[in-house]
């Protein structure tokens, strides 16, 4: 059976709800039940080596992160979620704000996963990662300064400028992230500075802000890796030329290194399959997985010594910084507090 439905496990004897105790290692009927914001068919094929390998069925839930959230709200302690997976240290913060995660003691997670991309009390685990980038028009040249985010404030770069929302989950994690590193007054300062360089009002996604630096439109954007790597391994000859007419600067090469942000999932914390859920997260770290995982977005697989593809690789190499992806969210309310002072839109 590739999926089966997902239904709630209803205990209504003693004899049923000891069964419904989910601390051993296969649980239930053999199932772990998957909340999923992630939309690939490589995903698929992760589910279908999981099960082959183990026995354990993946029931499969998927929806925007945000609805995944207030339906595991929602269905409160009866809900039939073990896992939840989503894009986004900003939205694993806002599930933990919803008490949807349990904590895991994991000794294959510990070992495999670098600290930065856990959870202070391991309530969830980066199990792929991006970076947050700058392009710029190589037909009009490198603008100078340009070699990290404070740079974009510069008055150099004066209606140059294209970005997204402020409302955007990714620029509200690299906000964030800002805020750690230099206080919110800094923080504040140097939004002040983009806002007053941007080239238009924040608009599109990301691949709309590469293709606004390609035509012209703007000299420079702010963009997630993976963007560029789906347009680089396009096989439209129109978003070929997209990708070869913007370069790549990865920020903070001579500081603290290029922001970064993850995919991750964490065990619900009214999980009925506690044991098959951990043994799923740990083999999302198997090296294989991490593969599969990773190319299904064009991601950077998070585990440390496992290569991601051939494209996302071409992109170039670069330090990584080193904040505990937890700051992203402990900081996301100061963040968007930054951004509505500034008239950041």
């Amino acid at each position: 059976m590739r999926y089966s439905p997902l239904t709630a496990v209803i205990c209504i004897t003693a004899l049923l709800l000891s069964a419904c105790d989910t601390d051993g290692p296969l649980t239930g009927a053999g199932e772990v039940n998957l909340y999923s914001s992630r939309h690939y068919d490589t995903d698929l094929a992760l589910y279908d080596n999981f099960t082959e390998a183990t026995g354990i069925t993946v029931n499969l839930i998927e929806a925007g992160a945000d609805e995944l959230i207030a339906r595991i709200q929602s269905e409160g302690k009866a809900s039939p979620a073990d896992i939840l997976i989503t894009v986004d240290a900003g939205r694993l913060w806002r599930a933990e704000q919803a008490g949807i995660f349990q904590s895991v003691d994991s000794a294959i997670l510990s070992e495999r996963l670098p600290a930065p991309l856990r959870h202070p009390g391991n309530l969830w685990f980066g199990l792929s990662k991006r970076a947050r980038v700058i392009v710029y028009n190589l037909a009009a040249g490198l603008p100078v300064p340009l070699s990290d985010y404070s740079d974009l404030a510069d008055p150099a770069h004066r209606g140059k400028v294209c970005i997204r929302s402020s409302s955007n989950i990714y620029n509200i994690s690299l906000m964030a992230g800002i805020v750690a590193r230099m206080g919110e007054e800094a923080a504040e300062v140097w939004a002040e500075g983009v806002v007053e360089n941007f080239a238009r009002p924040p608009q599109s996604n990301d691949t709309g802000q590469i293709r606004a630096v390609a035509s012209g439109e703007c000299q420079i954007a702010v963009v997630n890796t993976y963007y560029l790597a789906r347009l680089a391994a396009s096989d439209d000859p129109a978003d070929l030329a997209v990708a070869s007419a913007v370069g790549i600067i990865f920020p903070g090469q001579q500081a603290n290194g290029t922001h970064i942000n993850i995919s991750g999932a964490g065990v619900v914390a009214s999980s009925k399959n506690k044991g098959n859920a951990i043994q799923f997260l740990e083999y999302l770290t198997s090296d294989n997985a991490q593969s599969l995982f990773a190319d299904g977005n064009a991601e950077y697989p998070a585990v440390p010594g496992i290569g991601a593809s051939s494209t996302v690789v071409g992109l170039g190499e670069f330090k990584e910084e080193t904040l505990n992806a937890a700051e992203l969210g402990t900081h996301q309310a100061t963040a968007v507090m930054v951004f509505d002072r500034v008239g950041w839109q």
